[in-house]
């Protein structure tokens, strides 16, 4: 089964929210709802968000969420911003560490 179709399946049988672990460490498939008013019916989402090295879970609630090759782009360009690695160096400095203890993800994986 192609990478299309396997999409197109998760699309149309998953549930609302519903979070796939990719072969990507940290990158998932959500799928998102249809909007309340109807302005956009129901995709397939990347999510980015970093993975607790002994469960393979995420280690937020939610991470930063794409829904197209562009939304993509803009946010790799801001993420190179050096600007950005010295802010975040400095936040480090100043917060306490965080300890995180999620559990377990599934282990059913969609491989990328």
């Amino acid at each position: 089964m192609s990478m299309q179709e396997r999409l197109t399946r998760f699309l149309k049988e998953s549930a609302d929210w519903e979070r796939k672990v990719t072969s990507i460490p940290g990158i998932f498939l959500l799928k998102l709802p249809r909007s309340k008013i109807g302005a956009r019916e129901e995709h397939v989402a990347i999510e980015i968000n970093p993975v607790n090295p002994a469960t393979a879970s995420p280690t937020k609630k939610r991470g930063i969420v794409m829904r197209s090759a562009s939304e993509l782009e803009e946010i790799s360009r801001i993420l190179i911003d050096p600007k950005l690695a010295e802010l975040a160096k400095k936040i480090d400095e100043v917060n306490p560490e965080v300890k995180s203890s999620i559990a377990k993800g599934n282990s059913d994986i969609f491989e990328v």
